[in-house]
C-alpha cells in the first residue's frame, strides 16, 4: 500500500539530500558514475527552471523522490516557438523503484504542471514506464528530437499534452535546455564532495 507519503515543493534545506539521492540512484545506471546530481544542482540557478514544479516526496519522514521541470521550446517547421516543458532529473531512492512510487510522483508533478497551464511536457524517457502515464512518442505528434540524424531511432522521446490538442498542427524541432549540458570536469569536481563511490562499465549503459 502507498501510504504514508507527502509529496511537496523542495527547500533549499532539502538541496543536498535530494542531490544525494540522484547520485544514489543513478550511479552507473546509464554511464560509469553519473553526472545528474550535477545537472539538478546547476539547474536550479537556471532561468528556465519552473521552482514551483521542483518537488520532493516523502515515506515516513524520509526522502525517497523527486522531479523536477523545466522550460524549453519546439521551433516549429512554420517558424513559430512552441512553449513546452521539458523534464527530470526524476528518480526514486534505489530500494523503493518498481514499486509504483515514481507513478504516484509522475502524475502527481504533472498534475501540477497542467494546472498552471503548461500545455506539453517532452523528454527522453522509457515508453514502458512513462506510457503507463500518458506519455506516447514524441514522432507521433510530429516533434522530432534536435540533432537526431533522419531515420535514427527516437524510440527514447517522448511526449504528453497537458492540454489535449495543444500540439495540433504543429511540427518542428525539440531544443533540449542547455543547462542539461554539462562538462565532465565540472561533474567529477562537484562529485568528490560526495562519500566514495565505484565507477563500474556495466552492460547496457547508454555512455561510456
Amino acid at each position: 500500500m502507498h501510504t504514508n507519503y507527502i509529496i511537496r515543493p523542495e527547500t533549499k534545506t532539502d538541496c543536498r539530500a535530494v542531490e544525494n539521492l540522484i547520485r544514489e540512484s543513478f550511479w552507473n545506471v546509464y554511464r560509469p558514475g553519473c553526472s545528474e546530481h550535477y545537472v539538478i544542482h546547476v539547474l536550479r540557478d537556471d532561468p528556465a527552471f519552473v521552482k514551483e514544479l521542483d518537488f520532493v516526496m516523502e515515506k515516513d519522514g524520509e526522502l525517497i523522490g523527486q522531479n523536477m521541470f523545466m522550460k524549453t521550446v519546439i521551433e516549429a517547421d512554420d517558424g513559430r516557438t512552441v512553449d513546452v516543458l521539458t523534464m527530470g532529473p526524476i528518480c526514486i531512492t534505489p530500494a523503493l523503484k518498481r514499486k509504483g512510487w515514481g507513478k504516484i510522483l509522475l502524475d502527481y508533478s504533472l498534475e501540477k504542471a497542467a494546472q498552471m497551464g503548461f500545455g506539453a511536457v517532452l523528454f527522453e524517457g522509457n515508453i514502458a514506464f512513462y506510457g503507463k502515464s500518458g506519455f506516447d512518442y514524441a514522432s507521433r505528434f510530429g516533434i522530432r528530437y534536435h540533432d537526431l540524424p533522419e531515420g535514427a531511432d527516437a524510440s527514447f522521446f517522448l511526449c504528453r499534452e497537458l492540454v489535449r490538442g495543444y500540439l495540433d498542427g504543429v511540427t518542428g524541432v525539440y531544443q533540449t535546455p542547455k543547462g542539461y549540458y554539462v562538462d565532465d570536469a565540472d561533474v567529477e569536481a562537484f562529485d568528490r564532495d560526495f562519500p566514495p563511490k565505484q565507477k563500474l562499465k556495466l552492460p547496457g549503459q547508454l555512455f561510456s
